[in-house]
């Protein structure tokens, strides 16, 4: 001690830093000495113990030195800083919670090669910002060539939730994995280039919506495709299109992307959708034994 100031020692004890610290501070301006000593030594007024615990708590919350120093010399208004902050942790919260969710998802599943092995463990360490890179890129691949694709690749993306259920976690580990896999791209491709051509669009072309109306009652009462009783059905169906409908009904059949928009709805808490695969291999069926 020397009067009623302190060595920078004694200041590092008093509020449980390192001297090192103490040292930095006082070099970055955020607590400075009241005075040195003919030998250069530096001393504080007690005044500085409550600036650097204030400092201290502020570090623990995450601040910048930089954010710190304008919050003491009162160029910032601590509470709107402390909303900032706050904000931001929310979002790092939500991003733990999904990755947590995902992690727990990839533990209870039995990978069979290395290969998903790593794929899964890459997918549970992605941040929300890989997490959104890896759907546009999947979108982008698919959709490039669909004219005005905004509303439809809305309809496609997956947003989690702040805090997901395990179902809607599991549910994204899937959906990712099966964006990622190269031959389901090229269908789903090859289905928006073929609808493009033929002033169609997914995720539900017109032939699909199609056979939806006039074969959906048939398959729901239980008519067989090359019965009699679905004539009519066949019939009302092929006068409402043109005569390619069985090449496209056959391009737009693949269950996996029935299971994509299964998985969106229960990622992003809609309804289930009605699949279309069934109603299309019945459609398909019916159509081929007229023309055998």
């Amino acid at each position: 001690m020397n009067g009623d100031t302190l060595s920078i020692g004694e200041l590092a004890r008093r509020t449980g830093l390192t001297v090192k610290t103490v040292r930095l501070y006082s070099d970055r301006g955020i607590v400075t000495p009241a005075e040195r000593t003919p030998a250069g030594y530096r001393r504080y007024t007690p005044e500085a113990v409550a600036r650097l615990a204030f400092v201290r708590t502020l570090r623990e919350l995450g601040l910048g030195l930089a954010t710190i120093r304008r919050i003491l010399d009162r160029e910032l208004p601590l509470d709107e800083v402390a909303a900032r902050h706050a904000a931001a942790l929310d979002a790092q919260i939500s991003a733990l919670h999904l990755r947590r969710a995902v992690l727990t998802a990839v533990a209870a599943r039995t990978p069979t090669t290395p290969e998903e092995l790593r794929r899964m463990h890459h997918l549970a360490r992605l941040t929300a910002i890989e997490r959104r890179r890896l759907v546009d890129e999947f979108l982008d691949s698919v959709l490039d060539e669909v004219p005005a694709h905004f509303a439809i690749r809305r309809s496609m993306t997956p947003e989690p939730p702040d805090d997901p259920t395990q179902a809607q976690a599991e549910a994204w580990l899937e959906l990712a994995e099966l964006s990622l896999d190269p031959d389901f791209r090229d269908a789903v491709r090859r289905l928006a280039e073929y609808h493009v051509r033929h002033a169609s669009c997914p995720p539900l072309p017109d032939a699909v919506a199609l056979a939806h109306r006039h074969a959906g009652p048939a398959l729901a009462a239980g008519i067989a495709p090359d019965s009699r009783d679905a004539d009519p059905a066949v019939a009302a169906l092929t006068a409402d299109t043109g005569p390619d409908l069985l090449q496209r009904l056959e391009s737009a059949d693949d269950p996996r992307r029935d299971r994509y928009f299964e998985l969106l709805a229960v990622i992003n808490d809609w309804p289930p959708p009605e699949p279309h695969t069934p109603v299309i291999r019945w459609t398909v069926a019916a159509l081929r034994a007229r023309a055998a």
